[in-house]
């Protein structure tokens, strides 16, 4: 009666199912992750690199007055890391190639860029004197060089401009005699993937939100945001967490198409607040400073090109560029739950019916329908079958899922009490009218459990009728028949057991056929009307403003 194989089936079920998704290009450290996936309903993705190519290209310079272009480009080159380039300092070294002289400047020490301070610098040593140069955020290098207001109001006009055309802003600046001088701006443009718009509505008809999470300026997030479809409701990091209590913070996060200037912090508190109001959270980064977002996210996903903080932090790690890989994985994640929830529908179900009937022949009648071989036949001859289980051709549940357990065991529960009763009908029949010898009722009991029982994974591997599609796979379909054959001819021909013949073993089959028939209209009566009961629950929550979560079935 102990379901000794179900952590087993369910581990192999995620396991082959972790290994299809390794040939879809993401990878799997975290076998519990594959449900969490399965269910998850936000994504909070990351802009640069998932949403957006992360080929960066500098636009025309805009050099302050009194500042040659030239001047502007060196300065910038020169606060870039050409040895360990990221796609910022290499976009700007690519432009400065032209016109930057290596062999007059010598680089003393070189500070990178972090997500705290938003800027890199260097000490340059220029014709025996020493110079620091330093490029970053506009905001922050305005505030180094401290021009006058008016100036400062012409930047941020320039940058507000810009962002609303989808570029970002790199502002650079130049240290001589302990003062720092504003040397201009260069423009640079990450346009989006082709398929991302196209991958976020996928994503949305999979009954996912999906949040824009960037450091970069509202504007730029709000252009993108717009074109890619997101929506154009940008929430500054600094401004949604400033004031209000936790729920008002978390309102104003759900409200939002996503979070501009965010600090990783922010990242972190933006998940946790999502998950505090009961929603599975898938989040994307790539950087060093993404490892504790993507650690307490359900789902942590390092993208493309991740560094190795990012990726050891992660529960899904992606191979291949951009957000199709993620919607692909989580369709694939909704199949494997969907093979779970059939195993363990299945395995219940044939506890209730063998255990209870079992129980019941021996108290009530004072007589045991099986022997002990049998028994353990019908355990070797099951687990062949439910191994195939991981290998079955599954649904796409329309809309995140979620374990249900009320629901698994009511169903299981219907489909225990139909084979019970069909079993006892046949006990009777044998017993009562054909008074069959006790040794050939115990054949004939042992051949209707485990074909009637086989037949079971077909009724609980579907939502619907067990005759609609998707069909069995071909593995599960020949592995079921063929214990199925096998189980009868030990019965036909006694081994181990006492013969019972053709005819009855093919009566008993038209038999169980006739039983699954009966069990499937009553699993799909049931799982109906759960259907219509959740619908009434969500549509009376709706009405009264409670939470949702927890509410719907699975798939719905």
């Amino acid at each position: 009666a102990i379901p000794v194989a179900l952590p087993m089936v369910l581990s192999v079920t995620m396991a082959v199912g972790a290994e299809k998704l390794a040939r879809m290009r993401a990878i799997v450290s975290r076998l519990v992750a594959i449900e969490e996936l399965a269910g998850a309903d936000m994504l909070c993705a990351d802009k640069t690199g998932t949403l957006t190519q992360n080929k960066l290209k500098v636009g025309d310079p805009l050099p302050a007055p009194g500042v040659g272009t030239d001047e502007l480009l060196v300065a910038a080159a020169l606060a870039s890391n050409a040895d360990d380039a990221d796609a910022i300092d290499a976009a700007v070294l690519a432009r400065a190639r032209q016109v930057t002289d290596e062999g007059a400047h010598r680089v003393v020490s070189f500070t990178p860029f972090d997500p705290v301070r938003k800027r890199t610098e260097a000490q340059v040593e220029v014709a025996g004197r020493r110079i620091v140069v330093s490029k970053g955020a506009p905001q922050v290098i305005v505030d180094l060089a401290a021009p006058d207001e008016e100036t400062r109001k012409a930047i941020d006009s320039t940058v507000e401009h810009l962002a609303q055309h989808g570029q970002r802003t790199i502002a650079v600046s130049r240290q001589q005699d302990g003062r720092w001088q504003y040397l201009g701006l260069l423009p640079v443009f990450d346009p989006p993937r082709e398929d991302s718009a196209a991958v976020i509505e996928r994503a949305r008809q999979m009954g996912l939100q999906v949040k824009m999470i960037t450091g970069d300026h509202d504007a730029i997030a709000r252009q993108i945001a717009g074109e890619l479809g997101i929506g154009r409701q940008i929430a500054s990091a600094g401004e949604l967490f400033a004031a209000g209590s936790e729920r008002e913070v978390t309102q104003r996060i759900e409200a939002a198409a996503g979070v501009a200037r965010v600090f990783p912090e922010h990242k972190f508190r933006i998940v946790k607040a999502l998950q505090d109001e009961g929603h599975i959270v898938a989040m994307t980064g790539d950087g060093v400073n993404d490892a504790p977002a993507l650690k307490q996210a359900d789902v942590g996903i390092a993208v493309s090109g991740a560094t190795d903080a990012a990726r050891a932090a992660a529960d899904l790690v992606l191979t291949a560029p951009g957000l199709s890989v993620i919607t692909a994985a989580i369709e694939e994640a909704r199949r494997i739950f969907e093979r779970m929830t059939s195993y363990a529908t299945f395995r219940i179900a044939e506890t209730i019916r063998v255990l209870l009937f079992m129980t019941l022949s021996i108290v009530v009648f004072d007589f045991y329908p099986v022997t002990a071989v049998m028994i353990v036949l019908l355990a070797v001859l099951n687990d062949f079958p439910i191994m195939m289980i991981a290998y079955d051709n599954a649904p796409v549940a329309p809309r995140p899922v979620r374990w249900d357990m009320p629901r698994v065991l009511t169903v299981a529960g219907t489909l225990g009490a139909t084979g019970v009763a069909s079993t006892f009908l046949l006990f009777w029949y044998v017993d009562a009218v054909l008074h069959l010898p006790r040794e050939t009722i115990q054949t004939v009991i042992f051949l209707k459990l485990l074909v009637a029982g086989h037949l079971t994974i077909y009724i609980t591997r579907n939502q619907r009728f067990f005759w609609r599609p998707p069909w069995p796979s071909a593995r599960l379909f020949l592995t079921c028949e063929a214990t199925q054959v096998a189980g009868t001819l030990i019965a036909v021909y006694g081994v181990a057991v006492s013969p019972i013949g053709w005819s009855y073993a093919l009566a008993i089959w038209a038999y169980a056929l006739a039983s699954m028939v009966v069990g499937g209209l009553a699993a799909a009566g049931t799982r109906r009307l759960l259907d219509e009961r959740a619908v009434h629950q969500t549509r009376y929550l709706s009405r009264t403003g409670a939470s949702l979560s927890g509410h719907l079935p699975s798939g719905k």
